[in-house]
């Protein structure tokens, strides 16, 4: 009998609970905290850690976390709700269809090659901006062209939210992973930069050709070209020159979404509000007019709310692990073992240990700013290069992200595309211990030459 996972707000509920009966297993124990100027966030002291009163999370409670969830979310969920109804206005116009018939048209006989041409403007975004919830709201139009082209729902998503997922990973700046990991190892910023991208192209062209590998055992030729065209989108005509401007609005906004990120320290209400402006720009230029423009806005936010719902759900196991007091329980479960370990074991431990704690704390740069501190000190104790703990951490959480369910961008972007979850375990779980793999012989390779 094939096994069959819930659906995912019963598996996220189901980790809900689960998190608030870990509250009566596990001890309740704490780090101290301290401002960390370097970074702006509140970072545990290392070496602080000690029991503390026990706190249980009951079933009710347990449930009222969930709302709660939404709330601690709720800069994340809004901009999903934005980008969606933006990227909703933009499909109403035609353009992103008429943009996928050109694109299949020029492919012709060559169509495998949509694969890297797609994969490596998403693996830029997980590189300079850990690019993940703003890939929902394009999910739709990825299997628009991988139909057209014969290929199923798991290579949309394997040549956007894969590769974004793989460039967060390796990233030699990604703000919110190996930035912040470096200025909490007091290391130089983009430092072992070169080294990184090395391994990253490695890591990059591996995911790409596997997932060639796998739309060409998969492709069905019978479907090709039968995806139907939406209304307001000939499929026998090409892309208009409105068209050409409604895709420089688009590539306007991702651009000054990115430089808001790296040089005046945005976050997700400034993306939110950039890219709602967008959607209304793009929706007047486009004839939409004010009434059509809302109505797509409001069908954007309906097409959204299951995802919304997703990460929220996702944020409540956390919030119950917090409240339970165990977070910092599992991370010094965790990481004290490696002590007695040599250099190179210690090293893979520490990737083994992030992953594990990337469940429960799915935020990679909640993850940065908690384990971090804790394992600095234990680096410099075993004679570590602090460079290696850095890639540790990233190959360890940022490749988490893959398969956690825990993530709740992952899920709402299986659920847009309708792919169940255990399939897409099934796809990516080779896939994950390749990159593993790679990330493994990145950090044998670190420790041979003394990365520093």
């Amino acid at each position: 009998m094939k096994l069959r996972v819930p659906h995912p707000l019963v598996l996220l509920t189901a980790g809900v609970i689960l998190a608030a009966a870990a509250s009566y297993v596990l001890p309740a124990g704490e780090y101290e905290r301290r401002d960390d100027q370097a970074t702006g966030r509140v970072v545990v002291v290392a070496g602080t850690y000690e029991e503390v009163e026990p706190n249980p999370v009951n079933l009710f409670e347990a449930m009222v976390a969930l709302p709660r969830g939404m709330i601690d979310a709720a800069d994340i969920i809004f901009l999903v709700f934005l980008i969606g109804g933006a990227f909703t206005v933009v499909d109403a116009t035609g353009a992103l269809r008429r943009g996928v018939t050109s694109l299949t048209r020029a492919l012709q006989g060559r169509d495998l090659l949509i694969i890297p041409v797609v994969a490596v403007p998403f693996a830029i975004g997980g590189v300079v901006q850990n690019l993940q919830e703003e890939i929902i709201p394009l999910i739709p139009v990825l299997l628009i062209l991988t139909r057209r082209l014969g290929f199923n729902a798991m290579v949309a998503v394997a040549m956007s939210a894969g590769a974004a997922f793989v460039g967060s990973a390796f990233s030699p700046i990604n703000p919110f992973q190996v930035a912040i990991a470096q200025q909490l190892a007091e290391l130089p910023l983009a430092s072992g930069a070169l080294f990184r991208i090395v391994f990253l192209l490695i890591a990059l062209g591996f995911w790409v050709a596997m997932t060639m590998r796998y739309a060409h055992r998969t492709r069905d030729r019978s479907r090709a070209g039968s995806e139907e065209p939406a209304e307001g989108a000939d499929s026998s005509e090409g892309v208009r020159v409105s068209d050409l401007g409604i895709f420089g609005l688009v590539g306007a906004a991702f651009l000054l979404a990115v430089i808001g990120m790296l040089l005046w320290g945005w976050g997700f209400n400034e993306l939110s509000a950039a890219f709602f402006i967008m959607g209304v720009i793009v929706g007047l230029l486009a004839g939409l007019g004010v009434g059509g423009t809302t109505e797509a806005y409001l069908r954007g936010f309906r097409e959204m709310t299951f995802a919304a719902l997703l990460i929220g759900f996702a944020r409540a196991i956390y919030v119950v692990l917090q409240d339970g007091r165990v977070v910092d329980t599992i991370v010094h479960g965790l990481f004290t073992p490696l002590e007695g370990l040599p250099v190179l074991a210690s090293a893979f431990g520490m990737v083994a240990a992030q992953a594990a704690i990337h469940v429960p704390v799915p935020s990679v740069s909640g993850q940065a700013v908690l384990t971090m501190p804790v394992l600095v000190p234990l680096s410099d104790l075993l004679g570590m290069s602090r460079q290696v703990t850095v890639l540790a951490y990233q190959y360890g959480a940022g490749l988490c992200e893959l398969l956690t369910p825990t993530n709740g961008a992952l899920m709402a972007i299986l659920a847009s595309a309708k792919i169940r979850y255990e399939d897409w375990i099934r796809y990516v779980g080779p896939l994950y211990l390749g990159l593993v793999a790679i990330g493994m012989v990145a950090i044998w390779v670190a420790l041979g030459i003394g990365l520093q």
